[in-house]
């Protein structure tokens, strides 16, 4: 897996800094103690696909006695938070097909029933620190097929992460998304479904 080279701390890419009421309604969905996304600045790739540089902080695990250590289940969530945050301010911003020619109701009613994690892959390279840490999702494909009969359309996307924190600690993952149930295509949005 190819990735952009760690950013030193408070360093932030150009794009679309953090949307703080966009955000609070993205984790709307998770109790308080399990908001870990704190900022996240999104852009758009050369391949026009969207990216999110973000920042977390997990004060203690909310189903076991503190580690120490960022684990498994905490990429996941972390996973889960900066990719609700990506496509919501791609829909917003109308930053990336499929999604950006929905509308933010649209995605708020598919936010948690339509988005299934179908592939997931980690690999933890050096032990790191969840209380304070960063992270990056970068969509490498996101298409939307129009199933026909008895298929319903789908959108499958694939995706990187990556996490790091700032004493060398790193990981990283891919996973392949599949959103289903995805707003009809309005007239002249977005390029054609794929049969």
């Amino acid at each position: 897996m190819t990735t952009a080279p760690l950013l030193p701390s408070g360093t932030a890419p150009a794009g679309f800094p953090t949307d703080d009421e966009l955000l609070a309604r993205v984790l709307r969905v998770y109790r308080p103690s399990c908001q870990y996304l704190k900022t996240a600045t999104v852009d758009v790739t050369d391949d026009g696909l969207t990216r999110a540089r973000c920042t977390f902080a997990i004060p203690a695990p909310f189903y076991i006695d503190d580690t120490g250590h960022f684990n498994a289940v905490e990429f996941n969530l972390c996973y889960n938070q900066m990719m609700y945050y990506a496509v919501a301010k791609s829909v917003k911003e109308g930053l990336m097909p499929p999604f950006a020619d929905w509308s933010m109701e649209e995605y708020w009613q598919r936010q948690l029933p339509d988005f299934l994690i179908v592939d997931f892959h980690s690999s933890f390279a050096k032990g790191m620190k969840a209380h304070h840490f960063h992270g990056e999702i970068t969509f490498t494909r996101a298409r939307r097929y129009s199933g026909g009969r008895p298929r319903q359309p789908v959108i499958v996307a694939n995706t990187s992460c990556r996490y790091w924190d700032d004493d060398g600690g790193h990981c990283e993952g891919e996973v392949r998304l599949v959103i289903t149930n995805p707003p009809q295509r309005r007239p002249g949005g977005g390029a054609g479904d794929v049969a």
